[in-house]
């Protein structure tokens, strides 16, 4: 398990947020895909990427 939340340069699909949180807690990167795509067909997932997206950096 990671001690940052930073959005990697590689292994992301869209802007790195999953890859990021995988890395973070240890889950496979398509579990955490698999998560914001079904939040997403209730409504909030959508929110919830783009503010991460806003709010975790990037790895430098």
């Amino acid at each position: 398990m990671a001690t940052t939340l930073v959005r990697p340069r590689n292994g992301k699909l869209l802007a790195g947020v999953c890859a990021a949180l995988a890395n973070r807690f240890g889950l496979p990167k398509f579990l955490v895909r698999l998560g914001f795509i079904v939040f997403g067909l209730v409504g909030v997932g959508e929110l919830v990427y783009i503010a991460l997206w806003i709010i975790i950096p990037k790895q430098t």
